[in-house]
C-alpha cells in the first residue's frame, strides 16, 4: 500500500515538473541569467523613457530628441545603460526609441524598440 502512494506521489511530482518546464518555454524566456536581467532592465528603462516624452510631448506640443531631454534634465543616466545605446527617432505624430546593444559581449542580444503606443518589441 505503501509502494502505491509513494508511486502516486512521484507521477504527481512528475507531471508538475512537466507543466513548470512547459510554462517557462512557453513564456518565451530566452538567453542566459545575465541577457534575461540586463534586458528586463533596458524593457523598464524604454517604458520610463517613452513615459518621458509622452509627458514632454504634453507640455511642450512635440516629442523631444534624446538631445533635447538631457539638456532638459529628464533623462537620468543618460543616453547608455547595460551596454545598451538608445536613440530617440520622431515621425509625425509619433516616436521610437530603440536600444542597440554596443557593448562587444553583447553583440547577438536582441536590439529593443518602443512606440508611443507604449509597446516593446524585440528584434
Amino acid at each position: 500500500m505503501r509502494f502505491l502512494g509513494l508511486i502516486g506521489v512521484l507521477i504527481v511530482l512528475g507531471v508538475g515538473y512537466f507543466v513548470y518546464e512547459r510554462s517557462l518555454t512557453e513564456s518565451g524566456i530566452e538567453g542566459s541569467p545575465q541577457e534575461q536581467i540586463d534586458t528586463t532592465a533596458i524593457r523598464q528603462r524604454l517604458l520610463a523613457i517613452a513615459q518621458t516624452e509622452r509627458q514632454y510631448q504634453a507640455s511642450n506640443g512635440k516629442y523631444a530628441t534624446l538631445e533635447e531631454l538631457s539638456r532638459e534634465n529628464l533623462l537620468p543616466g543618460g543616453a547608455e545603460q547595460r551596454g545598451y545605446t538608445f536613440e530617440i527617432e520622431i515621425a509625425g505624430n509619433g516616436f521610437t526609441i530603440t536600444a542597440t546593444p554596443t557593448d562587444e559581449d553583447k553583440a547577438d542580444w536582441p536590439t529593443l524598440e518602443i512606440t508611443d503606443s507604449m509597446q516593446v518589441t524585440e528584434r
